[in-house]
């Protein structure tokens, strides 16, 4: 039976796949080459999996929750625009070879814990390099454009300062320099890097990151008066952003009051709203609602169409999804009992928790909107490429741990 035994669960995520795609045949006038799309998601994801239960990973259902989140956000992505489907293939392509890529980094080699302080260095060189040659896309300059395609810097910064936070709690002693403590310096270099992302205009992942780095504080038992200072300066500098800064004044408005202005401000949350109260309890079904009318509904927005066409069920599945990968996440960081992998894997635990939350609260209107995107799910190329990434080195640092238990366990024997 092995891996083909139809209790496992990637036969679910075959299921989903092909029910999906043939629906999507028949909304495409009978196009087979939807079918073929369809096909080739399938066939990386069987593959993938097939490599994995070779390898005998740690925790294999980490992917397989993996899995099944992209192939709900590929469908509705080609539901909304064929043209984003396609697209989104070619870069889950790339990532599938980067998540593997990534974890045999991890496996096969030892020096993420020696680099110290290269990680906050390369985040500050990213930022340079992204104002100087970057794009500003919808009022962001956190983009590197090279031909048809275009990279989030602020992606690849934000996993670099969860690389930074593991090398402050492994080597604490690299951080007091000039008389101050390890935590007052490691919070000084996540506020340059808040700093960065502010100047970008980049606040969503801002907020992502100081969420991360003040609940690892508190995992990892930093001094009390220490987690009260970054509070008050987190409370002191949103509060300047909503009383001096347009576009922050502008998104809390809307937050607070959209139906003051639905045709204008007002408009896109409005809809987002309109969306999912359209879906009811079991959904309008794919291809039978109108989540066209929401903008950016293939990134921002995409939850909302998820719930007009699949749902208020279909929307609790996809947030249980992510409940259960960060649950997943963390029970691995607890089983490592070397402390970098244990905090890396905590810090990206974290991270994935954090950012759906943000993003789902802002299109529910249970927080302001913030403009990230949805892990797995948005159309975006780098979110998809760093998330698998992410993955990756947690599916690295789980299986990295283990082998250093065997080594251990086998000196002492000897």
């Amino acid at each position: 039976m092995g891996i083909f035994n139809y209790r496992k669960p990637m036969i679910m995520v075959g299921l989903i796949n092909v029910i999906g795609f043939v629906v999507l045949l028949f909304l495409n006038n009978m196009d087979y080459t939807v079918l073929a799309y369809g096909a080739a998601v399938l066939l990386a994801l069987e593959i993938a999996y097939f490599i994995l239960y070779r390898m005998s990973m740690e925790d294999q259902y980490i992917f397989l929750i993996v899995a099944m989140l992209f192939s709900v956000g590929e469908i509705m992505l080609f539901r909304l625009d064929e043209s984003f489907g396609k697209r989104q293939i070619i870069w889950f392509a790339i990532s599938l070879v980067c998540f593997f890529a990534a974890y045999f980094l991890i496996i096969k080699t030892n020096v993420w814990e020696k680099i110290g302080y290269l990680y906050f260095g390369a985040a500050i060189l990213l930022f340079v390099v992204t104002m100087l040659f970057g794009k500003t896309i919808s009022g962001a300059r956190n983009w590197i454009v090279i031909g048809e395609f275009s990279v989030q810097t602020s992606e690849i910064i934000k996993l670099l300062v969860v690389f930074m936070l593991a090398d402050r709690y492994t080597h604490p002693e690299r951080y007091r320099i000039f008389g101050l403590s390890e935590g007052v310096v490691i919070s000084a270099l996540v506020y340059t890097v808040l700093g960065c992302m502010v100047i970008q205009r980049e606040w969503g992942t801002a907020v992502v990151i100081f969420l991360m780095h003040i609940s690892m504080m508190y995992i990892f038992n930093e001094k009390k008066w220490l987690m009260l200072v970054n509070a008050g300066l987190a409370i002191v500098g949103g509060g300047l952003g909503a009383l001096f800064l347009p576009h922050i004044k502008t998104r809390i408005e809307v937050w607070l009051n959209p139906w003051t202005d639905m045709a204008g401000k007002g408009y896109q949350i409005t809809q987002s709203l309109f969306a999912i109260g359209a879906g009811g309890f079991f959904g309008t079904g794919i291809g039978m609602g109108s989540p066209e009318y929401i903008p950016q509904v293939h990134s921002d927005f995409i939850f909302s169409a998820i719930c007009e066409e699949f749902g208020i069920l279909g929307g609790v599945a996809v947030i249980m999804l992510y409940f259960i990968l960060v649950y997943r996440g963390l029970r691995i960081s607890m089983n490592i009992k070397d402390v970098f992998y244990k905090t890396l894997s905590t810090g990206i635990s974290i991270l994935i928790g954090f950012q759906s939350f943000i993003i789902l609260g802002g299109v529910t209107k249970f927080i302001p909107l913030t403009g990230i995107t949805m892990p797995f799910i948005s159309y975006g190329g780098s979110s998809l490429l760093i998330s698998f990434i992410a993955i990756g080195l947690l599916e690295g640092a789980a299986n990295k741990s283990h082998v250093i238990r065997e080594e251990a366990d086998s000196i002492e024997e000897k």
